[in-house]
């Protein structure tokens, strides 16, 4: 890795740090976000592609981005986030956060941890019956994404979606689409 390429990654980290408050950080004003009732972890695990969001810093103008899950034996989950920076031709990152299962009844409450000990709010808000689309929330409401397991859905579940994030308490005006192109 060059040096200019591991400035990025700390410059990027440390964005992520600022962005991020931890999940046990909420304050008097903020309302617990309405989870899903349970997650079957096995069928969560693989490949999300990231449809819309009200991106971190981070995320901004990015191409392409999709989340891999996969469950670790010491019961974490490893998580591989990729996107193109700038353009679909644009510089691949990768970036390889932790999730810990914070609601072992649900599986839908995990701290997300990009640094330690810094473990950032992740909730699953919605999720399709037959594990085809979720959204991710967070309480504080300034973060949230839509991801799919294909790269493209129809407008109108893009429209469902989108309302149940607003109803959900966030500004959707703020909801941006992530562009996908695959072959």
């Amino acid at each position: 890795m060059t040096k200019t390429r591991k400035i990025y990654s700390i410059l990027s980290l440390v964005g992520i740090l600022i962005a991020l408050t931890p999940f046990n950080a909420m304050t008097a004003k903020e309302q617990i976000l309405d989870t899903v009732d349970y997650v079957d972890l096995d069928r969560f695990m693989g490949k999300w592609y990231v449809i819309a969001s009200i991106p971190t810093q981070l995320e901004k103008n990015i191409f392409n981005a999709v989340e891999h899950y996969q469950m670790d034996s010491d019961g974490t989950i490893a998580t591989t986030f990729t996107y193109n920076k700038g353009s679909f031709e644009g510089p691949k990152r990768e970036y390889h956060p932790r999730g810990f299962i914070v609601d072992r009844k649900t599986n839908a409450v995990w701290g997300m941890q990009f640094i330690w000990p810094i473990k950032a709010d992740y909730r699953i808000i919605y999720l399709a019956q037959d594990y085809s689309s979720t959204i991710i929330g967070r309480n504080k409401r300034d973060y949230v994404w839509i991801m799919a397991r294909k790269s493209r859905i129809s407008e109108e579940l893009y429209n469902k979606l989108s309302k149940k994030i607003e109803q959900a308490g966030y500004d959707i005006e703020k909801l941006i689409k992530v562009p996908q192109h695959w072959q």
